[in-house]
């Protein structure tokens, strides 16, 4: 299985000439021309996790393609037919199977309304919380760890971490950082990740991983 990270929030899932699309949001790159894709997840309705053009990108050269999300996105997406998941579930589609872990976006501010957020589990080997602490009932092998958001401390990402303790982890979530940022917060995370034994991996927009 090859995941591609692109800017943000977004990956693209390959596997047996297929793919799955998670988080297509208004921080990456539009994606106009990508084929043979059986799914696209949405982990919540926030705008830097999808848009409404980049669905109707990604379903104009993939009409086929399933779209799942929380009730939260079903709502927010009007005119799309939304499958709705919620903690618990799980589906097959194409040669993936998708297990959904977790209910509710991380508390921003106690201002502010927490939404739906679904975590999704990629064929039992890949976990993207979206944007949330949530642990898995099951081992992790390669975790799409958020390093940056307006929800997020650094403390909680190296404690949200070491509770996962996965083999290995990528970041994600990066584009509300600045470079410096960026790296002192990737630091932080490298030596989370190496005190429960597992491997950082930080990958540059459109770059790839066989996990």
């Amino acid at each position: 299985m090859r995941l591609t990270k692109l800017e943000h929030a977004c990956l693209i899932i390959e596997e047996a000439g297929r793919k799955l699309v998670v988080d297509p949001g208004a921080f990456t790159t539009p994606q106009i021309d990508l084929h043979d894709v059986d799914a696209i997840v949405v982990t919540h309705e926030h705008p830097d996790h999808w848009t409404p053009d980049q669905l109707t990108h990604l379903l104009e050269t993939s009409p086929d393609a399933v779209l799942y999300g929380p009730a939260g996105v079903a709502a927010a997406a009007e005119g799309f037919d939304v499958h709705v998941v919620a903690d618990g579930d799980t589906v097959e589609v194409g040669p993936f199977t998708l297990s959904f872990h977790g209910a509710q976006h991380a508390v921003i501010h106690e201002s502010i309304p927490v939404i739906d957020n679904v975590g999704v589990l990629v064929n039992g080997r890949l976990f993207y919380p979206g944007d949330a602490f949530t642990v898995p009932p099951v081992p992790v092998e390669t975790l799409a760890a958020p390093v940056g958001a307006p929800w997020l401390k650094v403390s909680e990402a190296i404690d949200y971490v070491a509770a996962v303790a996965p083999k290995r982890l990528f970041p994600t979530h990066e584009q509300t950082l600045s470079a410096a940022g960026l790296g002192m917060h990737v630091d932080r995370l490298r030596a989370s990740v190496e005190s429960v034994g597992g491997e950082a991996v930080v990958l540059q927009p459109h770059e790839s991983l066989e996990v």
